[in-house]
């Protein structure tokens, strides 16, 4: 048994790191469909079906839970597939198996609060409100899910989203650092014109954006947090495996990364990021 990471494409690498160094001597299959990605711009159905079809490849290769590591799967997918697909999947498969997403566990790092929390209405006002700035993909941002799930759970919290079209396929695809600052620095600016000030935080909610999340930190203000989703997801996770021994991942400390598309080495970026070399196998 083994956890599976699934991600449109490199992106995800960032969630795969830190449950490497959280579980190190679990078993980890880590799939990117990077012959698709990104999914950020693709129709709600069809990145459904992309997302169930990478973790049907998860399972297939012995993973018994799968960590979304991906804000649009997540966010147009996840309920779907757990209330619509997963149940006749076990059955089909004849052993216990999950898919998890990293949304939850960023937005109860976010509150500071646990998911089942909700706020009670209040009806006078907010003295100060503190404001979330969310850097994401076109899908998540018109899913609006940050912004409904923080408000149930914290008035004093705003969320204001900026749409970051087409910067995770040029991280994917190996783009200069100046290129992506240029980039990252135009939707910063955007964000702080919308909200009329600078965010007092930030969510980088795309993991794609953690590879250049220092570029992140340049365009913002000095000090400006930025909630970590790896972090939140490997704290997520560990309680997870608590509550549910059944989905032991493993011990035999095996690494396969596999890709939909090019199998081989990916982009110096991403190698620098990762630490040393990363080479797919075609899924």
């Amino acid at each position: 048994m083994a956890i599976g990471v699934f991600d449109s494409g490199v992106g995800g690498l960032t969630v795969h790191r830190t449950l490497v160094e959280r579980f190190p001597t679990a078993d980890f299959v880590y799939l990117a469909d990077q012959a698709r990605a990104p999914y950020g711009g693709r129709a709600g159905e069809e990145i459904v079906d992309l997302t169930r079809a990478g973790c049907e490849r998860l399972f297939e290769a012995g993973a018994n839970v799968v960590v979304l590591a991906c804000n649009t799967a997540s966010a147009v997918a996840l309920r779907r597939l757990q209330q619509t697909w997963l149940p006749g999947y076990r059955k089909q498969l004849g052993r216990p198996v999950n898919v998890l997403g990293i949304i939850v566990p960023t937005i109860e790092a976010a509150t500071g609060l646990p998911w089942e929390h909700e706020a009670e209405r209040r009806g006078d006002k907010i003295e100060k409100l503190d404001v979330i700035g969310v850097f994401c993909t076109v899908a998540t941002a018109g899913s609006r899910v940050y912004e409904i799930e923080i408000d149930k759970r914290r008035q004093d919290l705003a969320v204001f989203s900026e749409a970051c079209s087409g910067l995770a396929g040029m991280i994917e695809q190996g783009a200069s650092r100046e290129d992506l600052r240029a980039l990252i620095q135009s939707h910063a600016d955007a964000l702080k014109t919308r909200i009329g000030r600078w965010p007092d935080r930030a969510i980088l909610g795309c993991t794609h954006y953690e590879i250049v999340a220092d570029l992140f930190r340049e365009v913002l203000p000095p000090g400006t947090p930025l909630i970590g989703q790896p972090e939140a997801v490997a704290d997520a996770l560990s309680r997870y495996f608590e509550r549910h021994p059944e989905y032991g991942p493993g011990q035999g400390g095996a690494r396969r990364f596999l890709t939909t598309g090019l199998p081989g080495h990916q982009s110096g970026l991403v190698e620098t990021f990762w630490g040393e070399a990363v080479k797919f196998e075609a899924a």
